[in-house]
């Protein structure tokens, strides 16, 4: 009832990771990229139309892996085109001139018959069979292929007792076996942490703390001798490369793509959302913040193993049927107040955190701990080891 599916995992995986795109520029620069999703989905038709054999000069096996860094590079330099115009402005004008360029590749994408026969409903990988692969380019044997449908399977261990027929060797055998959505899970989850890496390595490194500065006080880091312009530029294509490289992952998982679910500006909205709940300026927040998200959402689901099926399986028929107020009935009460009413309760959640909880998830942990998660950890294993050693 409480534990998300490994199909949410996943989804949590690659929106995640754009969400935690959309931290990269504004959690650390303090510029709101409402436009954000114009990456998203940038990198979603890119993998989408190479695999249909669309894009010139590529061709429909391209190894997935490369489409992902060619997504990425696209999204840089759509980023730095957006940028050049976007950062001429401030505070919300930034924000509302990156969601007209977002906007105006949703109207774009909606219209173009190229990318198929009904582009407003979206289009489906046809040209290949093969599904995506995770791993090392042209490499088959160290590449596992992602897909609701198409995904690997992968066993591992060995049945000393099935193969010898000794039963007395039943407590050393062991077998693992992955199926197709286990496999998706770890091999989305390896990209999503790579990536993770990578913007942690930026963010502690000198040109991330002149992101900080901007945030904090951009005319002083300016004062001091940075180059701001610049500085945000680079912020805005990196984090514009990340995001399509979730996009990527998104059709890869998938299979499909629309522009409603990946132009649209509500995808950016869901990466706010997200960013809000985990914690602004902690890249790694808006990954528990959608987490948190999925997992409310299918707790209160209808379907699963939710709570509303729970209850209706634990409740007995009396229970069910007692009237509460004027032959209001305890089912009649669970219909309407669960029954396909989880965005109430995460829009009012999402209305508590900003008022009480404006760190976010993650941020007031670290305020609670008195420094990040990490190195706390790592604080109180070198004490340990210290005193093991004395």
């Amino acid at each position: 009832m409480f534990l998300p599916r490994v199909q949410t995992m996943i989804t949590v995986f690659y929106f995640g990771l754009f969400a935690m795109s959309f931290d990269f520029i504004s959690g650390y620069t303090g510029y709101l990229s409402f436009g954000h999703s114009a990456f998203y989905g940038l990198g979603a038709y890119f993998v989408i139309l190479v695999a249909n054999g669309k894009v010139p000069l590529l061709g429909n096996g391209t190894p997935f892996m490369v489409l992902l860094l060619l997504a990425g590079l696209l999204a840089v330099v759509m980023a730095l085109l957006m940028g050049a115009v976007a950062f001429r402005l401030t505070g919300v004008y930034f924000a509302m001139i990156t969601l007209g360029f977002a906007q105006i590749l949703y109207v774009f994408f909606s219209n173009w018959d190229y990318v198929g026969a009904n582009p407003r409903d979206g289009i489906a990988v046809l040209g290949r069979q093969d599904g995506f692969a995770i791993g090392v380019p042209y490499v088959d044997s160290l590449n596992m292929t992602i897909g609701q449908l198409q995904g690997d399977t992968f066993t591992w261990g060995m049945d000393f007792a099935a193969m010898t027929g000794i039963g007395a060797l039943s407590p050393i055998s062991h077998t693992i076996a992955l199926g197709p959505g286990e496999v998706s899970y770890y091999m989305v989850g390896l990209v999503v942490l790579v990536c993770y890496f990578a913007m942690q390595r930026i963010i502690h490194s000198p040109f991330g703390r002149a992101m900080i500065a901007i945030r904090e006080n951009e005319e002083r880091a300016r004062a001091v001798g940075y180059d701001t312009f610049r500085v945000k530029m680079g912020a805005f294509a990196i984090s514009g490369f990340f995001g399509a490289v979730a996009g990527g992952l998104f059709t890869g998982y998938r299979t499909s793509v629309a522009p409603e679910n990946s132009f649209y500006f509500l995808t950016a909205g869901d990466a706010l959302l997200a960013s809000i709940i985990g914690g602004f300026g902690t890249v790694a927040g808006p990954l528990f913040g959608r987490l948190f998200h999925e997992g409310l959402h299918e707790f209160l689901t209808k379907e699963g193993g939710g709570l509303l099926p729970y209850l209706r399986s634990q409740l007995g028929e009396g229970t069910l049927n007692t009237v509460i107020i004027d032959g209001f009935t305890v089912a009649e009460a669970i219909e309407v107040f669960l029954n396909g009413r989880a965005g109430l309760y995460i829009g009012l959640l999402f209305v508590l955190f900003v008022l009480y909880v404006p760190n976010g998830l993650l941020g007031t942990l670290r305020a609670y701990l008195g420094g990040t998660v990490a190195g706390q950890v790592a604080q109180a294993v070198k004490g340990r080891v210290r005193g093991w050693k004395l």
